[in-house]
């Protein structure tokens, strides 16, 4: 078993082991797992892309070499129960409130094997760790999924993975060097691949993404309304402050459908 498979049973094996040991409703499928490189030139990038305030690896922990993320399905039941109603499910709420936490532990859990072994590991909170009034993190999970190759950008920018966009995202930045999992250029998008779908842009309950020829535009302050500022159900276990209505019933909530690109191109 070489670095990059152990670090992937680690991951795979907490998951799976996580309900057995924790009072928990969430049902999750098998985590998608790459590495990044801690000197990708896009993370020089994110400055421009993101903000200048972006964090690169080394500025978090110093001589970074790997960047280790994770994407955590959520069980189709989970996602199906969200269609509906524009106030997102209880099932939804919960399984966004259970996978925060498991992947705090997670991330713990890496940390602590990770600094055993003699490296230094980042312990980072996998969401909420963002200017309120910016709506910017200084840390972005989901990119650096991209740069790791797990996943490519819906218009959504949600990310869509092999195993499809609902679900969770965090990562682990380590002196330890890992082998970086490939990119492709190939688009996962149905949108952006050929023109077709966005179907993601009629499934948002607040009109934050608009079409002009082609271009769309996301406004993520009526997308931090619907999450933060409408109903927000106070579950036993915490607020139910999400959505998720633009990743549910749609060509890529379970999978990459990047098939059905190639198939329009070819006029099937």
């Amino acid at each position: 078993m070489n670095d990059n498979e152990l670090v992937k049973n680690w991951i795979d094996n907490f998951v799976s082991d996580y309900g057995k040991t924790h009072n928990v409703e969430t049902k999750w499928k098998e985590p998608v797992v790459g590495v990044a490189d801690a000197s990708d030139s896009l993370y020089k990038e994110l400055k421009t892309i993101i903000s200048p305030m972006h964090a690169l690896p080394s500025e978090i922990v110093p001589g970074a070499k790997s960047v280790i993320v994770f994407f955590v399905p959520f069980a189709e039941s989970i996602v199906k129960s969200n269609i509906p109603e524009e106030e997102s499910s209880r099932e939804w709420d919960y399984a966004y409130i259970e996978t925060n936490q498991m992947l705090a532990e997670l991330n713990t859990y890496l940390y602590e094997k990770i600094t055993v072994m003699g490296y230094h590991a980042s312990n980072l909170p996998p969401t909420y760790n963002y200017d309120k009034e910016k709506l910017i993190s200084d840390w972005s999970h989901r990119s650096s999924a991209y740069i790791a190759g797990i996943g490519k950008f819906g218009i959504n920018n949600m990310l869509i993975t092999e195993r499809g966009c609902c679900g969770r995202l965090s990562s682990v930045i380590t002196d330890w060097k890992l082998q970086p999992t490939s990119r492709t250029d190939e688009e996962y998008c149905l949108y952006k691949g050929n023109g077709i779908c966005g179907k993601c842009v009629s499934r948002c309950v607040n009109n934050a993404f608009t079409i002009s020829e082609r271009d769309v535009l996301f406004d993520r302050y009526k997308c931090n309304e619907q999450i933060y500022e409408k109903i927000i159900p106070q579950w036993p276990i915490g607020p139910g402050d999400t959505c998720g209505k633009c990743m549910c019933d749609i060509p890529c909530s379970f999978t990459n459908p990047r098939f059905l690109i190639k198939k329009s191109s070819k006029g099937i």
